[in-house]
């Protein structure tokens, strides 16, 4: 009877290393095993988090967006610990967020540096849920529980960064496909958030293809990305046609870069008294189209009068001036011949652009970026401008103002008060030379297929575009164009309410749910 002899290779242990065979792991004060190159995993994930602003406007790359999330979510999944993933989830987090918002050092300087610092960890429970759901040996039970749940953190995050007070909604992942309205059948049905949750589930779909080796796992993941591909263009498909039982004439203003603001009314008024004869319903000018109170000034007053009897048209003017009681603020004032019919201010304003929060703490920031030396005063409630068309016919309009058409909610209430158009004033001149008047109007688009309203967006400098009410572009005048862009807008059946006008935001609630639920089973440590 013979013995074999077996060899095995010590481990070898020093104070603040461990030495295991093939790997060099160091430890932290508490004895934690943590890997030597753990910094390059987590720049490589900061790197990966500006990988999906591509898909965004400019850049465009609409397609990018299903895949794009997948380097950052396969440094997570392989992360050594929940932990580690956690931190990759957060400096991804941040690196999308600095790329997304970089236009916005002009207005906030380093204080990007804090936003993407707070915004980025919101995504340290995307991180750690995936490495808790699809760290290897990968089964099919815990690969669908991450095609829920890791759709749900994501929606999270999205929902909570979409707080006025921490910025608004900007850079939502849904976004990106604002140019394919057959995809945004699903924001007819759960708004802009059922779209984000639909491109993160086929990146964690596409992640489980690659990565899982037992054959299960796989196969459900890809059955389950290929439902979620379908899904848009289905609800698209059976979605019934907005019955358009008329349609309306409507000139977007734009007068281009001028600074003074006298001279930017006057540009507007040029470019809206070259509509010469041609039949137009409503002229809508940009944000800060004047300078002036239309209530006190009766000169601006008395202009806007003269060209709204010549056009035959109302004027939906952007007012952006000091009022009776000495402050500053920025109004929606629908014009007739007549004079002033009403006007609504601006309710939700631009964090930094418009004032600054805490300014007593941060009030420093003006001193070195552009941002607002003085804030304005929002207004205190919403509703609809009461406008008319050539014919008489009621023409109740949404008017928000710029920064306003990032909120879904303010368009599905104007949606729900009877608006036959949503009509958005907006001044991007500070950004001119950067994505942020692509990403802005895009906007536009997602809120009419949001709603079923079509809708338009008048911008000082550009983009000024048009949209029909399933999110198809009619129109556009670019930033390199002046005057006043003409398009016949069909106008959906009164009373007509997609799913997400009735519902509204269920769809980031049921997220917030899936999310609490998930945090309960970790701490009670029965997450499979």
């Amino acid at each position: 009877m013979s013995r074999r002899l077996t060899l095995t290779r010590p481990v070898l242990r020093t104070p603040g290393v461990l030495r295991t065979p093939g790997v060099l792991r160091t430890t932290d004060p508490g004895g934690r095993a943590v890997p030597e190159h753990r910094y390059r995993a987590r720049l490589g994930a900061l790197v990966a988090g500006a990988v999906p602003v591509l898909a965004f406007p400019a850049p465009g790359l609409a397609w990018l967006a299903w895949v794009s999330l997948v380097p950052g979510l396969l440094l997570m999944q392989r992360a050594p610990g929940g932990r580690e993933a956690a931190l990759r989830g957060w400096w991804f987090g941040a690196g999308f967020i600095l790329t997304a918002m970089s236009w916005l050092i002009p207005s906030i300087g380093p204080a990007l540096l804090l936003l993407a610092l707070v915004f980025g960890a919101l995504q340290a429970g995307v991180g750690y849920g995936v490495h808790r759901l699809l760290h290897p040996p990968l089964t099919a039970r815990r690969a669908l529980l991450a095609l829920v749940v890791v759709p749900a953190l994501w929606l999270t995050t999205e929902y909570a960064r979409s707080w006025h007070a921490l910025g608004g909604p900007w850079a939502l992942l849904g976004a990106t496909q604002w140019q394919h309205p057959a995809i945004l059948g699903l924001a007819s049905t759960g708004g802009i958030w059922l779209v984000s949750a639909a491109v993160v589930a086929v990146n964690t779909g596409v992640l489980i293809v690659l990565t899982a080796a037992p054959w299960r796992p796989r196969a459900a993941a890809a059955l389950t990305t290929v439902l979620v591909l379908a899904a848009g263009p289905l609800l698209f498909a059976l979605r019934d046609a907005p019955a358009r039982t008329e349609a309306v004439t409507v000139a977007l203003v734009q007068p281009g870069i001028i600074d003074e603001p006298q001279a930017r009314f006057e540009a507007s008024a040029r470019a809206t008294a070259a509509l010469g004869g041609r039949p137009v319903d409503l002229i809508v000018w940009g944000e800060s189209s004047t300078g002036a109170d239309l209530d006190r000034d009766r000169a601006a007053l008395e202009r806007l009068r003269e060209l709204s009897a010549a056009t035959g048209a109302q004027i939906v003017a952007g007012e952006d001036a000091r009022k009776a009681d000495g402050r500053i603020s920025k109004d929606a004032v629908l014009v007739s011949p007549a004079g002033v019919v009403d006007r609504y201010r601006k309710i939700r304003l631009v964090p930094f652009g418009e004032y600054i929060p805490l300014r007593s703490v941060l009030g420093w920031i003006a001193g070195v970026s552009r941002a607002a030396g003085e804030n304005r005063a929002p207004g205190i409630t919403f509703h609809l401008l009461p406008a008319t068309d050539q014919a008489g016919g009621a023409l109740p309009v949404g008017a928000l103002i710029c920064f306003e058409s990032t909120f879904p909610d303010m368009a599905r209430t104007a949606a729900r008060d009877g608006a036959r158009v949503l009509v958005y004033q907006s001044s991007t001149s500070t950004f001119q030379h950067t994505w942020a008047p692509e990403q802005h109007v895009s906007l536009a688009a997602i809120r009419a297929a949001e709603t079923g309203r079509p809708a338009v967006q008048a911008s000082l400098t550009g983009v000024s575009a048009a949209f029909d009410a399933q999110g198809r572009e009619l129109a556009r005048l670019g930033t390199d164009g002046t005057g006043a862009l003409t398009v016949r807008l069909p106008l959906t059946a009164p009373g007509t309410l997609t799913w997400y006008d009735r519902v509204g935001d269920v769809v980031p609630l049921a997220a917030l749910l899936v999310t609490t639920g998930s945090a309960v089973m970790v701490l009670r440590r029965r997450w499979v």
